[in-house]
């Protein structure tokens, strides 16, 4: 396989490729600190994930078009949901909070009611279903993928083969154990061969005992298409706790449990009447998949 004309730069926290007509930089940073973070935490008016990577970014920037499309944790915490929850926000009670609440509330029990502080209601598990954000100009413009057209389509045998790897980076944005109730995090991969680039965003969400969730964005673009042609493809997944605890290699070892890659593969290959539609019948709207397509022309990218 030919290889094409490529630069690669690097610096101690960032990482760039030059390639075709685009450009792409991973910047990898250590997690925020405390003036950074509270300042974000301002700016955003919800209280911050454990680790927040706030300087950590994926951008990639189309030159003919002018398409700049980017990831970073500040975007990614914008579609964490601030205010009380409702129908579709998918809110999620820790294993214990009834059982909890009913023996302080139970005329019967000898354990006071605990004082509650006032707070800014927000979603605990910070379930995001970001799929990066348009930085351009002109704000590219999505539609539904054709799914009888091969050219629509994201193609995994392309992406199976052992091409030669020209460009990766895995930008972590934040993570949060939830209290030591689970654990929430959003990572982002990018991966460039001589023929393609693709990136997997994902959002791994495990509250203990309760359930599992997986929101994953790929995008994937080949530099032969001609015009440019970009197919994005988007999904929720959801399972009760231990429906995927089922699916464990070795009974005794929950290891795997705590891997975003074996969680994710659970939840796609269960039937989608079980991980797209019921889920853990918390209602949210986020279960599903779609493919969309933008095609990028010359100063703008259009349908």
């Amino acid at each position: 396989m030919s290889i094409p004309p490529h630069n690669l730069s690097e610096s101690p926290n960032s990482r760039s490729l030059q390639i075709h007509d685009w450009s792409i930089t991973a910047s990898t940073n250590p997690i925020s600190n405390a003036p950074e973070c509270d300042a974000l935490q301002a700016s955003l008016g919800i209280p911050l994930p454990e680790m927040t990577f706030g300087n950590n970014y994926l951008a990639l920037q189309h030159r003919p078009s002018g398409l700049k499309y980017s990831f970073s944790a500040p975007e990614a915490l914008k579609c964490v949901k601030k205010g009380h929850l409702v129908e579709g926000d998918g809110g999620v009670k820790v294993g214990y909070a009834e059982k909890w609440m009913q023996s302080r509330t139970d005329p019967n029990s000898s354990l006071p009611m605990p004082d509650f502080v006032s707070t800014k209601p927000y979603d605990w598990t910070y379930t995001t279903t970001y799929s990066g954000h348009d930085d351009s100009a002109t704000s590219t413009q999505w539609k539904a993928a054709d799914p009888e057209d091969p050219s629509q389509k994201i193609p995994l045998a392309e992406l199976s083969r052992q091409d030669p790897i020209l460009f990766y980076a895995e930008i972590p944005l934040f993570e949060d154990e939830l209290h030591d109730n689970g654990a929430s995090a959003v990572l982002v991969r990018i991966r460039v061969m001589p023929t393609c680039l693709f990136i997997l965003a994902r959002f791994t969400l495990r509250v203990d005992h309760v359930l599992f969730r997986t929101y994953d964005t790929r995008i994937y673009h080949s530099f032969a298409s001609s015009p440019p042609l970009i197919v994005r493809g988007q999904g929720g997944w959801e399972a009760p706790y231990e429906r995927v605890q089922r699916h464990l290699p070795k009974r005794d070892d929950m290891t795997p449990l705590t891997d975003p890659t074996f969680i994710a593969k659970v939840l796609t290959e269960l039937p989608k009447h079980v991980s797209q539609k019921e889920g853990a019948k918390t209602g949210w709207r986020g279960l599903g998949s779609r493919i969309e397509i933008a095609t990028l022309t010359w100063g703008k990218a259009q349908v």
